[in-house]
């Protein structure tokens, strides 16, 4: 078994101004890192595209204890059709609430929570008391599933989560501690992935890397990238192994030594965002050439 721990959930996104208002101007999350890359990645990490593109993780503090979100960014893509997949992020912070209500940002009653949507359609839930003191105001990430039973099958018996909620419908997995659980929702509609599908990301031990590949696929399970090595130029390198469960729904284990150190908040993030923000060229440069940005 996996003994891991939840990192974050990777969101495609078109508008990187808006999306970043939205997470730190009303949310109240920090920038906690910002990359950019020249060219894809080879563990597909800003999905299936070949170009330039950014990688932005936002949170309410340091990833080795908070879930948090990465952003990613492809240049030259303006918007991802959204699936119904993802079905949202649940915070619990009285200063997001206030946030999104000062801002007018559009709320929606759902029983105790507080609907709203992030740029580009991502769900994200609210409920307007704080999280326990000391703890991370992300509380889970929820993903709808075709066949509950052989989704949890899979979560808990092949990767080793915990499941500690059950309830008509849906369930409510961990790898313990205080972190975020992973909710899954079955599904009375066929699932669509679409374009904007996402990624939940969980730091392992390296050394379980190779045992976890071979555990998926001696189980008839999808591993979508064999466990490899990514660089970062000037950074830890960490290695990775990309599966995907029942429902495609693409999972990254990460080992967690070098994710440790690659991982460590980064002061100039918010700066280096900005000025990446401030140099995108790409809306000037398509229309330019008669077109417009393209859509995913």
């Amino acid at each position: 078994m996996v003994s891991g721990r939840a990192l974050h959930f990777v969101l495609k996104v078109g508008d990187r101004p808006a999306t970043t208002k939205f997470f730190r101007d009303i949310l109240g999350m920090k920038i906690l890192r910002h990359e950019e890359f020249e060219e894809g990645c080879k563990a597909t990490c800003n999905g299936p595209y070949d170009g330039k593109w950014s990688k932005t993780m936002v949170g309410y503090g340091p990833e080795d204890s908070h879930f948090v979100v990465e952003l990613t960014y492809n240049y030259g893509v303006s918007t991802y059709r959204v699936g119904n997949d993802f079905l949202g992020l649940t915070i619990h912070s009285r200063s997001a609430v206030a946030g999104a209500r000062r801002a007018g940002w559009p709320l929606r009653q759902q029983g105790d929570l507080l609907v709203t949507e992030a740029p580009g359609g991502y769900p994200v839930l609210l409920r307007d008391q704080d999280a326990p003191a000391g703890h991370d105001p992300v509380r889970r990430w929820s993903l709808a599933c075709s066949d509950l039973e052989r989704s949890v099958a899979y979560w808990g018996q092949t990767l080793g989560m915990a499941v500690e909620e059950r309830a008509a419908g849906r369930a409510l997995l961990s790898f313990g501690g205080d972190q975020a659980r992973l909710e899954l929702v079955a599904s009375s509609a066929p699932l669509d992935r679409a374009a904007a599908f996402g990624r939940s990301a969980f730091a392992v031990p390296t050394a379980e890397l190779a045992e976890a590949e071979a555990r998926v696929r001696a189980q008839g399970g999808v591993v979508l990238t064999p466990l490899v090595t990514l660089e970062t130029p000037g950074k830890a390198n960490v290695s990775v192994v990309i599966l995907a469960d029942p429902d495609g729904h693409e999972i990254c284990l990460v080992g967690a030594e070098g994710f440790a150190e690659l991982s460590q908040v980064d002061t100039e993030a918010d700066a280096l965002l900005q000025k990446a923000i401030e140099a995108d060229k790409s809306d000037q440069w398509f229309a330019k050439k008669g077109g417009k940005k393209t859509e995913a």
